[in-house]
């Protein structure tokens, strides 16, 4: 994955696990300008959940897009993921079961912007494009002093889009996850992010 002062876009295309829906698209546009990774996602689904009302929810049950991200070569990651209306779940650790949830200040540092609006609309068994626009600060990568973006010569991650409650279920990634089933905490299937001097 390459991520430079110029936008790339990136398909989430890899299917990993059968039996789920395969009527879904998503991509992302990455960039940064050294202190803020810049993410939007755009997806079309053949419905839509937004039920998450507040930032610390379970917003991947809701039609979710998810930023995985390694900084350095440490062990440790932070999942960042958000709901089609812009609420936010994130955690740092390295794997599953050792999430550390970041504090407030640091959800109150990414700025968001969804095409859906902000406000909670429940289920719609209705065809949906919608777009996620995410600022995320190097200082929302706590656990780390990321001073400069384009200093991460070792960085890894992964991008996806699922929704775990929608009645079409999907899970899509960028780079492809080698699991029996739909499991994104798997910072061994990351790849590398290349960043710009």
């Amino acid at each position: 994955m390459l991520i430079r002062k110029v936008k790339t876009t990136y398909g989430l295309d890899c299917r990993n696990w059968k039996g789920f829906c395969e009527d879904c698209k998503a991509s992302a546009d990455i960039w940064h300008d050294s202190k803020t990774i810049h993410l939007v996602f755009h997806v079309d689904e053949p419905s839509v959940r937004g039920v998450c009302t507040a930032d610390g929810q379970n917003v991947w049950e809701d039609s979710c897009v998810e930023f995985f991200f390694a900084p350095y070569d440490d062990g440790i990651y932070y999942n960042i993921e958000c709901s089609c209306t812009g609420k936010l779940l994130m955690a740092s650790g390295t794997g599953r079961n050792d999430r550390c949830a970041l504090p407030p200040e640091s959800y109150a540092l990414v700025r968001r912007h969804a095409s859906l609006g902000e406000e909670a609309f429940g289920l719609r068994l209705e065809r949906t494009s919608w777009d996620l626009a995410l600022d995320i600060p190097a200082a929302v990568f706590a656990r780390h002093e990321v001073s400069g973006l384009e200093l991460l010569d070792k960085a890894s991650g992964n991008l996806y889009c699922c929704g775990n409650k929608l009645p079409e279920r999907h899970y899509l990634s960028y780079a492809p996850v080698h699991t029996n089933s739909p499991d994104f905490h798997r910072p061994e299937f990351f790849e590398k992010m290349i960043f710009e001097r």
